[in-house]
């Protein structure tokens, strides 16, 4: 099916089912790789994409051609990654800023052949909470006081989280390049 993105768009608007098809394949792939970094795992993944699809062909009609149609998709798929997370992760632990200022922690530069998929990996492995932060930081853009109310945080937890979400995914980067230990520094910041 040859067929415009305008012309897909106008389509789903009207709830046609092989359009509809056609934008769930079509936008799978990148959809989920977006719902991977915020899901626990692959399941939860997929289905955060599952009630952001829902979300995309309820709200479709409310997208008004101005900017990426792509980009709006995945607006909606983080901003359901961070609903799923508040509705089933209420009371995990949070730490404020002042407790770990003095924890010294390791520096390295992380080598350049570091496969996608390790960096991917190693960030799933991370803390639920410092997942939410370091997604909606490092690669979504967000600043501290938007994620405070996004997730319901103080901005010094959100920048806590990020603190240890880097920490944790420095150490897990090192072991997993096994990094000889007289490359590795101790510094501490404050």
């Amino acid at each position: 099916m040859d067929i415009t993105e305008k012309e897909l768009i106008r389509l789903c608007k009207r709830k046609n089912a092989l359009a509809q098809k056609l934008l769930y394949n079509t936008y799978h792939s990148s959809l989920l790789g977006i719902c991977l970094r915020y899901g626990k795992s692959k399941a939860e993944a997929e289905d955060i994409l599952q009630m952001g699809m829902i979300r995309i062909f309820k709200d479709i009609g409310s997208y008004s051609g101005k900017g990426s149609f792509e980009g709006w998709m995945k607006r909606i798929m983080v901003n359901t990654a961070v609903d799923n997370f508040r509705k089933n992760n209420k009371f995990y632990y949070h730490h404020d800023i002042d407790e770990i200022n003095d924890e010294p922690y390791f520096v390295s530069d992380i080598p350049d052949d570091l496969e996608v998929k390790d960096i991917l990996n190693t960030v799933q492995q991370l803390p639920i909470g410092y997942r939410m932060v370091f997604n909606l930081y490092a690669i979504e853009g967000y600043t501290h006081k938007e994620i405070s109310g996004k997730l319901g945080i103080s901005e010094n937890t959100s920048k806590t989280q990020l603190l240890k979400a880097r920490k944790s995914l420095r150490k897990k980067l090192l072991i997993l390049n096994k990094i000889p230990s007289h490359q590795i520094k101790v510094k501490n910041e404050g």
